[in-house]
């Protein structure tokens, strides 16, 4: 229907003008200009409404840009299967190496949780730093985060948001396997229900070994699982932050996953042999299975 011209010998006709003044016309008896200029315009008006119907209706048949959950992420049906590291891997993955990400879909976007901006460092030398990080560990020229694919929940094992952001601040070698740049997360939920961000959501933080390259990183304020558990505000906290950032990325709650799940995702993937079952005990898969319960209850849109 939008590939059909619209009323075309109509459309195509041309401006109709009225005779010149000089014309013997204007001379005869009983001539009314007005009526007769009036008369002739109205071809021209039709002809003018033609045109914007032409527009309406063609504006409306896909021809708009498309809308994806980022303005700096490329539509991934443009990359068909290929891995989100993939697109700027050099040297390149091995497509067998990393999961396929899913199509782009459009999916409704859940309401935004108050959100405090509380930015550690990420200066030029720290961005370099998380380049060769990318390069050692994915094969990835990058540190930026690109078409995120999963959210990692932790907890501190710190006692409040001030504390666990001067943990991430400093750029040095992170005490566990000493590498630069020092580790971080993107969000911090604390005890009292605050959502503080770190760090922009187009930039890579060390907080999973082998997931880096395409999760989001949520601590929460704690020394257990069940501690945040059956901490009301912190929880609801956490789940409103998880539903947002799970529906304006279209991750399914299957790929919300704890720390201590790292090793089962379709998405780990990790170049360093001595680094590929590393992981950490925080949030099991039993509590991230009350945790993913709740997260069902609150839906996109």
């Amino acid at each position: 229907m939008c590939a059909r011209p619209l009323a075309p010998r109509l459309c195509a006709r041309p401006p109709v003008r009225p005779p010149p003044l000089t014309d013997p016309l204007y001379a005869r008896p009983g001539y009314d200009r007005r009526v007769h200029e009036t008369s002739l315009s109205a071809p021209n008006k039709l002809a003018s409404a033609c045109g914007a119907v032409a527009l309406y209706v063609l504006g409306g048949c896909g021809h708009a840009a498309p809308v994806y959950p980022s303005s700096t992420q490329r539509p991934a049906a443009a990359v068909a299967t290929s891995p989100p590291s993939a697109r700027i891997a050099a040297p390149p993955v091995s497509s067998a190496a990393l999961p396929p990400t899913s199509r782009a879909r459009r999916v409704p976007v859940a309401p935004a949780p108050a959100i405090v901006r509380d930015p550690i460092p990420f200066p030029s030398s720290r961005k370099r730093e998380m380049t060769l990080y990318a390069q050692r560990h994915y094969g990835i020229d990058s540190y930026r985060l690109i078409d995120p694919r999963v959210i990692v929940e932790h907890y501190t094992e710190t006692p409040d948001l001030r504390s666990t952001y001067e943990t991430f601040a400093p750029d040095h070698p992170d005490s566990e396997l000493h590498e630069l740049p020092n580790t971080c997360a993107h969000f911090v939920v604390d005890r009292d229900g605050r959502i503080y961000q770190l760090v922009s959501l187009t930039i890579m933080c060390r907080h999973t070994v082998g997931l880096n390259y395409t999760a989001i990183g949520i601590e929460n304020v704690g020394y257990s699982d069940r501690e945040i558990l059956d901490d009301r505000a912190e929880l609801r906290a956490s789940l409103r932050l998880a539903r947002w950032l799970r529906c304006r990325y279209g991750i399914s709650i299957a790929n919300v996953i704890g720390h201590n799940e790292s090793l089962s995702s379709p998405y780990h993937h990790e170049n360093v042999p001595g680094l590929r079952s590393q992981t950490h005990e925080d949030w099991r898969r039993a509590d991230m299975d009350v945790y993913r319960t709740l997260l069902r209850r609150l839906p996109c849109g």
